[in-house]
């Protein structure tokens, strides 16, 4: 079984600077995992074409069950709200995550965390870029239970904060949520921490210790594959790590293999 996280980058690629249905579905098809975790997931913004990123990420895979969770309505770094409930926002462009999966889903599960309530200083590449207060989104966890070869799994796809202290703030949040539902359960996302962070502040095992990010030279790990410590010995053996470079995203995807 192939476990796998993404973030998107809302499918853009770094060479045009375009987000393109085809690049996307073949990026995507490329990791062929089983379940996988995407970040930076547009529905309906122009940005991306009005695109449904989760069901072409889906259908690439030929995984029949997915859900899109959306944090916000509207975009990112110009105009959103926060979304409140999960029918809000329809007809709107939406920013989220998915989850995907090849194998049956139980139940599905999402959990809101509030952003931070400061501005926090960013660095802007680019010639029109540099130093600025950036206002934080909220951010949303999106867990299922599956029904795998192996039993029962919970998985959960989540992005936290970028705003230092507020992430190891939502990651607390996110494992206290995630003990409601059966064990053995893993935690996939870009959770903005280094990867000794993310352990202690979880107190969970990494499944797979590699640089994600920047995409090019990778030097540090954002995006992460957790496993409850408490109920890892449920879990099959990782038998391989890998993080391929893809054709979009400023991002490396992370996939581990079990079993």
């Amino acid at each position: 079984m192939r476990l796998a996280t993404f973030n998107l980058l809302h499918g853009r690629s770094l060479t045009d600077g375009l987000v393109d249905a085809d690049r996307l579905a073949a990026a995507v098809s490329a990791l062929d995992a089983d379940v996988l975790a995407l970040q930076e997931v547009d529905r309906d913004q122009s940005r991306s074409g009005k695109l449904d990123l989760t069901a072409i990420a889906a259908r690439a895979l030929g995984a029949p069950h997915h859900r899109f969770a959306a944090a916000v309505v509207g975009t990112p770094g110009e105009g959103f709200r926060p979304l409140t409930h999960d029918d809000d926002g329809h007809g709107e462009p939406c920013y989220g995550v998915g989850l995907i999966s090849r194998h049956p889903v139980r139940t599905w599960r999402v959990t809101r965390l509030k952003g931070a309530p400061v501005r926090s200083p960013v660095v802007v590449p680019g010639p029109r870029g540099g130093l600025i207060l950036l206002r934080d989104e909220p951010r949303v966890v999106l867990a299922a239970v599956l029904d795998t070869p192996h039993g029962p799994l919970t998985v959960a796809a989540t992005h936290l904060s970028f705003v230092p202290g507020w992430n190891i703030r939502q990651l607390r949040q996110v494992v206290r949520a995630l003990r409601a539902l059966p064990a053995p359960r893993v935690l996939l996302g870009d959770l903005n921490l280094p990867a000794g962070v993310a352990r202690l502040v979880s107190g969970w095992r990494p499944l797979g210790r590699r640089h994600t990010y920047p995409a090019g030279e990778p030097r540090v790990q954002l995006d992460h594959i957790l496993a409850d410590r408490a109920a890892v010995a449920q879990l099959p053996p990782v038998t391989a790590v890998a993080t391929p470079l893809s054709t979009i995203s400023d991002h490396r995807p992370l996939l581990v293999d079990l079993g």
